[in-house]
């Protein structure tokens, strides 16, 4: 696969790439040309509000519909001239379950392997392997109709690796589950990554891809407003800070009396220094407590979270420090 090139120099080969992703509507862009690089065996997540164009970049990069322009890349085919190659080495799990209800968890199983021309026997094989690594033997035989959510949405994601694919699309794979059955889902994603797939994952949880990705984007009015590690993106937005606690009321006033960007709290005896809580950053401010011999008896770096991170992204709102390729 030829290794595409960003405004931060050359990356690695990606399993997932697009440069100048463009889609419209009617008189409605949903996708402004978007740049996307996605290495193999790691976990993206594409977040944005309500109609920002996520399920669109999914339905483009599945060969579900075209794009209006810009280049796309799938596990190193080329969507525009090779989508049976890209076809043949993903799977897509949508925001409505593809499980029909009339049929049971097993022939669910069984046909999603029919479709994928496998062997009867080896069918059977794979059908009973996931079923299994899926916690759903016993509900196996019974109709999908009368599984949970959280069941179905398992079902849904086993009928999707029965073909054994190395790049998932999961839109919105956890929305309406409990916080049990999510975090089961988690694990599932987990593992999958560890096994060396790729998950482009779209979600309207925070807290998802801040638990799963190793990089985000925020999709916001068609372009990419950000994109980086979730460290990176919280770094973005203003408000990061090193609090300083001490017991020893001497040192506090030491401490007090020369750091004048410090915001003092008496009762408590403690500072709090605006930081981005870089590593940089942190070694300054215990070199310079080692310098003054003061020792402060707790630190803790506060920094934003991808609500705060989400929310100016998406307000139109400018935001500091944000470079054009994403997070840096």
């Amino acid at each position: 696969m030829p290794t595409s090139t960003q405004a931060g120099g050359p990356q690695p080969s990606a399993a997932i790439s697009a440069v100048g992703l463009r889609k419209s509507f009617g008189d409605k862009t949903v996708l402004d040309g978007i740049d996307l690089h996605i290495p193999a065996g790691s976990v993206f997540a594409l977040l944005g509000p309500n109609g920002a164009g996520k399920t669109t970049a999914v339905k483009i990069l599945s060969t579900l519909i075209s794009a209006d322009g810009g280049q796309s890349q799938v596990a190193g085919h080329e969507i525009a001239t090779s989508p049976d190659g890209v076809r043949a080495a993903i799977g897509v799990t949508g925001q409505f379950s593809a499980v029909d209800g009339l049929i049971t968890g097993e022939e669910n199983m069984l046909l999603m392997a029919d479709l994928h021309h496998l062997p009867k026997q080896e069918g059977r094989r794979v059908a009973a392997e996931l079923l299994a690594r899926f916690d759903l033997v016993e509900a196996a035989k019974k109709p999908a109709s009368t599984y949970s959510g959280g069941m179905k949405r398992r079902l849904d994601l086993a009928m999707t690796l029965v073909g054994n694919p190395r790049i998932i699309f999961l839109d919105e794979p956890t929305t309406g589950l409990d916080p049990r059955s999510r975090h089961n889902m988690w694990s599932i994603i987990r593992e999958l990554v560890a096994d060396g797939v790729t998950v482009f994952l779209t979600t309207q949880y925070l807290e998802e891809a801040d638990e799963l990705a190793d990089r985000i984007a925020v999709l916001n009015n068609g372009k990419i407003a950000a994109q980086g590690s979730a460290q990176e993106l919280k770094r973005l937005i203003p408000g990061g800070h090193v609090r300083l606690r001490f017991t020893d009321p001497t040192a506090y006033q030491a401490a007090a009396s020369t750091l004048h960007e410090a915001t003092r709290d008496d009762e408590a005896m403690s500072l709090q220094i605006p930081s981005d809580g870089t590593q940089r950053e942190l070694r300054s401010i215990l070199d310079w407590l080692d310098s003054k011999d003061i020792e402060a008896d707790e630190l803790t770096v506060h920094t934003p979270d991808l609500d705060d991170v989400f929310f100016a992204l998406t307000s139109g709102n400018a935001v500091p420090n944000q470079t054009k390729g994403g997070a840096r």
